[in-house]
């Protein structure tokens, strides 16, 4: 039976009752760090999911009730305690949820048909007290174990044994126990050859004092002398199938039986896990402050009136956008109002109304009320900007856009900031991009050539802001037309480093909602493209030294994200896409109080192929989204995923028609800037929905 060892290891967390980190790899069998909170479990082929099932339950019985550390090391022969304290977690689970009581008794009913223990053939009752007590325990309800009235004193005590210490002192009983044996067992030296000096000379024996001088030397250099036996020791003997009562040879011969039940492949290499870095905000962010002081050196070369025109262009934009700003802005308020209204109660104060007081004979409502309104969520922006060389074409539509949403959240008092990824910023020049700050095994690598830069931020006062504006707005300008003037060569475009910039908001939204107090983050994804598979830490063997070296190591497709705080675990996916999405999800997960709002740009022939990743969509939907340039889809990671036309955001919204026109094409032209400005405020009208 093929086991869905992602299920196995949510069941793992489940009994748990904790945020356990389980890893399915290929091991010989399942083990549990106490210090870690890992549990491994084995990637098993013959093993039936009942087997499974139980030693699940095994381990996350020692994940729940075992400590951390184990004080009798040295006292005790940690086999002992092996024996004793899986007695009782297999007791404490079974009494947890009586359900896996069904669990053990048909793993155990299947590993001792398996013969896991090495009996077959031999006589139970033989075997040393350890070995009878661990399978009385284990498989007792299959095999008959027999004890002694004083044996079973001790099988009781491990029986009722309820705490660690409990388990301690019955392996520690046991241990004592054995010792009296073994020592009753060990032969007696004989007092027949030594001579005694202090009296008269004679001797205890028959033998002359030369004959005993020899016989003494001969029993001390001899091959039949016994040593002292020390706590814990094993005894060494020379006859052939003594048992040592000190070994517990059930507990070794399961061990090596449970190798049998691992992938005969283990070569190849099992899942792996990953799990998404703390990174250093500082060395990645470039600074609202830096990028446009590197504005302000590079504009500072040019002759002031080159920027006249882009500059006058900016001004056209900024007047023909009020209108919807404002008009989008009391919409909001009036949204906002009337759902702070529908959740406000009414509540009786207690003190009598006096106007009402002459209706006492048929009301019995005589008291003052007062409307209790609940206060609203404080809200804010992260905007994150594909800054790619291929945006070149749409990029100036796209700022265009973006300023609306600025201005509205400056309108509307909602902090915001604005990061635009890219791997061509050089704020980092300095430092050797060959030279990588490393990570641990298993964290995602975010290269030394990664940037995100800080474009806009609430933080500045509206003089400030408008200054950068113009700047940001000079800079696109020049990606679709020839300026006179320079442009500052850091915010040169570049590739699409999406997944990077979702691994940093794990570091960001905390931070942003902090410094502003915010209970809820909109955060808006704007790109035209994917984003590569991320690399992560691994070792990988130097050949030319035999050592182990960590680096940057290619993610596997059917490798897993794991996230210790919210305890998921997400599997990857072979597609580049779905490696996106799973980030995605552990965002959401991390982050329930946040939107992740996509907005994807697309050719329009590439419109249906793209949506059909995600979901199918009929004909009559696809004639609609073509129709409106645009189209949700749901089922992706975003919390809505936007598709549009990378066209509609460039539609002109200007009213302009030549004196003498027919009625025919003013009507036109009227419609179809009504059409723009509905396209144009698609993406504000969204975010102002998800804000109410």
């Amino acid at each position: 039976m093929t086991i869905n060892y992602e299920i196995k290891s949510q069941l793992a967390k489940l009994l748990a009752t904790e945020d356990l980190v389980v890893e399915n790899r290929p091991v010989d069998t399942a083990c549990f760090d106490v210090e870690t909170r890992v549990l491994t479990l084995p990637l098993w082929e013959k093993a039936s999911g009942i087997v499974y099932d139980m030693l699940v339950g095994h381990e996350v019985g020692h994940a729940l009730f075992t400590p951390n550390q184990w004080d009798f090391l040295g006292k005790i022969p940690k086999a002992y305690v092996n024996v004793t304290e899986d007695a009782r977690i297999e007791k404490l689970m079974k009494r947890k949820y009586p359900g896996l009581a069904k669990s053990f008794y048909k793993g155990y009913e299947e590993l001792s048909k398996d013969d896991f223990f090495c009996i077959d053939g031999q006589d139970v009752n033989k075997m040393s007290l350890p070995d009878r007590i661990n399978l009385h325990f284990k498989i007792g309800s299959f095999i008959d174990v027999r004890f002694t009235p004083q044996e079973q004193e001790i099988v009781d005590l491990v029986s009722s044994s309820e705490t660690f210490a409990d388990a301690v002192m019955a392996a520690e009983v046991l241990h004592k126990f054995i010792g009296d044996q073994v020592k009753d067992q060990q032969p007696h030296p004989q007092n027949n050859n030594t001579t005694d000096t202090s009296g008269d000379g004679q001797e205890s024996g028959d033998e002359q004092p030369g004959e005993s001088d020899s016989s003494d030397k001969e029993t001390q250099d001899g091959d039949n002398e016994v040593e002292p036996q020390g706590e814990g020791e094993s005894v060494d003997s020379e006859d052939e199938g003594e048992v040592d009562p000190f070994k517990v040879e059930t507990d070794e011969a399961f061990t090596d039986g449970a190798q049998s039940l691992t992938d005969t492949n283990l070569g190849k290499r099992g899942p792996e896990y990953y799990q998404v870095p703390k990174v250093d905000l500082d060395n990645i962010i470039a600074s609202n402050s830096d990028i446009h002081e590197a504005c302000r050196e590079s504009f500072a070369l040019d002759n002031p009136e080159y920027f006249e025109l882009v500059d006058c262009k900016y001004q056209q934009f900024k007047k023909s956008a009020q209108k919807e700003v404002n008009y989008l802005v009391k919409e909001f308020e009036c949204k906002k109002a009337a759902d702070t209204y529908a959740r406000a109660t009414t509540a009786r104060t207690g003190v009598l109304d006096c106007s009402k007081l002459h209706t006492y004979k048929y009301n019995e409502d005589l008291f003052k009320k007062v409307s209790v309104i609940p206060d609203g969520k404080n809200h804010g922006l992260i905007f994150i900007l594909d800054w790619s060389g291929s945006m070149a074409d749409c990029m100036m539509d796209t700022i265009k856009q973006l300023y609306n949403l600025i201005w509205f959240c400056n309108k509307v008092n909602i902090p915001f900031e604005v990061y635009a990824f890219t791997n061509s910023y050089n704020f980092r020049s300095e430092r050797s991009l060959s030279k990588y700050d490393q990570g641990n095994p298993g964290d995602f690598f975010v290269s030394n050539d990664f940037t995100l830069m800080n474009l806009f931020t609430s933080k500045v006062n509206k003089k400030t802001l408008e200054v950068q504006l113009k700047n940001i707005f000079r800079i696109v300008y020049t990606f679709k037309a020839y300026v006179p003037y320079h442009t500052p060569s850091p915010l040169t475009l570049s590739g699409t480093p999406l997944n990077e910039s979702l691994v940093c908001l794990h570091s960001i939204l905390p931070k942003f909602k902090k410094e502003n107090n915010l209970q809820k983050v909109q955060t808006v994804i704007l790109t035209d493209g994917e984003a590569h598979q991320l690399y992560h830490w691994g070792y990988y063997k130097d050949y030319t030294t035999g050592e182990q070296r960590l680096s940057p190591r290619t993610s596997s497709y059917d490798g897993f994200l794991r996230n210790r705080k919210t305890g998921y675990t997400y599997e990857l996916g072979y597609k580049y896409w779905e490696f996106t999405d799973v980030l995605l999800t552990d965002l959401k997960q991390s982050f329930p109080d946040t939107n992740f709002i996509g907005i994807r740009l697309v050719n329009p022939r590439e419109f249906t192929s793209f949506v059909r990743r995600y979901t199918f969509i009929s004909e009559q939907d696809t004639k609609k989204a073509r129709k409106e340039k645009s189209y949700t889809i749901k089922n992706s990671g975003y919390e809505s995923y936007f598709v549009m036309f990378n066209n509609s955001l460039s539609s002109d919204t200007t009213f302009d028609v030549d004196e003498g026109e027919s009625k025919v094409k003013i009507k036109s032209a009227f419609m179809k800037s009504l059409k723009a400005k509905t396209l144009n405020k698609k993406v504000l009208s969204q975010f102002m929905d998800l804000v109410c």
